[in-house]
């Protein structure tokens, strides 16, 4: 059995995506896969309860998650998750106490890291690791700073001896949020094909002032939420023609005129009713954004995929 702890420095760096995208891998080389998170008090188990779903885990959420300042019940937890497992994934923050989890539980140690932080404010941390440390991962690189990056970044941990093993480019589809947290959001209700609401939106169009017609516009963007104000059905049977996952109608809770709601409903296409405003909308959908998570099953093979091209995973597994 091995145990692999990913860890950063700092939050939002891609480790619970990092996690799945290592466990699916190992899983579909016909690997038995544990994880857990040590977590601080009072902390939310979210990103437990969705790698539980995503390795199809056996034991409850709140087990997985021993006291982070506590290496001994780390030890513990690992131990009994590691039963009739190949691998282990402990994902953990870069604290105080990491270098003694790692040695307590003999771990090998990735580091994820993002483009947006100081790879010298971190590299003695990393060293701390000692022969524990596999080396960093550089996540969620604009693709138009790949190049500098890697010149940069992977520099500055070469010349500290920490390998990078992979520069893993930024991808909308990651962190796209659904219909069903747009809704949310917004103040919105689904009001026709909620089955709908797990869908992933992957553009944002508003209908307000169109110049161009209907078609033209909102066929320059596929995948998307267009968001048009209630009074114009013109704007939103055109946005109905093309590729669309949820038609958002501003301004009021009402439902829209029968044409719009019957094309909606024979294309599956959610609508989301909501009388917020559209500037006020545009605030809630940046503010959804800067809360995506990797949280939903189907961004699962995109990521996997990603991770293989960018990535040497058999040196890593």
């Amino acid at each position: 059995m091995g145990v692999l702890y990913v860890v950063s420095a700092g939050e939002a760096a891609g480790k619970t995506a990092i996690c799945a995208g290592l466990g699916n891998y190992l899983q579909g080389e016909g690997k038995k896969v544990g994880y857990l998170k040590p977590l601080d008090a009072g902390t939310c188990i979210g990103d437990v309860a969705f790698m539980k779903q995503v390795l199809d885990l056996p034991e409850a959420a709140d087990s997985l998650c021993p006291p982070v300042d506590d290496v001994s019940k780390i030890k513990e937890v690992c131990d009994r998750v590691a039963q009739g497992k190949d691998t282990v994934i402990v994902e953990g923050r870069l604290r105080e106490n990491a270098s003694k989890i790692a040695g307590s539980l003999n771990a090998r140690v990735i580091g994820v890291e993002t483009s947006s932080g100081q790879a010298s404010g971190v590299i003695e941390s990393y060293k701390g690791f000692g022969q524990n440390l596999l080396g960093v991962i550089l996540n969620k690189v604009p693709e138009s700073q790949l190049k500098s990056v890697q010149e940069t970044f992977a520099a500055e941990f070469g010349k500290a001896g920490i390998n990078v093993l992979g520069v893993i480019p930024e991808n909308r589809v990651l962190f796209a949020i659904s219909v069903g947290e747009l809704a949310d959001n917004i103040q919105g209700k689904i009001l026709n094909s909620a089955e709908k609401a797990d869908e992933l939106i992957e553009n944002f169009m508003l209908g307000a002032m169109v110049v161009d017609s209907g078609l033209d516009y909102f066929g320059r963007k596929g995948n998307k939420a267009a968001v048009i104000r209630q009074n114009r059905p013109d704007m939103q049977l055109a946005a109905l023609e093309t590729s669309t996952r949820c038609l958002v109608l501003t301004g009021s809770n009402e439902p829209p005129i029968y044409n719009v709601l019957q094309k909606a409903e024979s294309r599956g296409i959610p609508i989301v009713a909501t009388a917020t405003e559209t500037s006020d909308i545009v605030a809630g959908i940046e503010d959804a954004l800067s809360k995506a998570r990797f949280n939903q099953e189907q961004k699962l093979k995109k990521l996997t995929d990603i991770m293989k091209r960018n990535l040497d995973l058999k040196a890593i597994s």
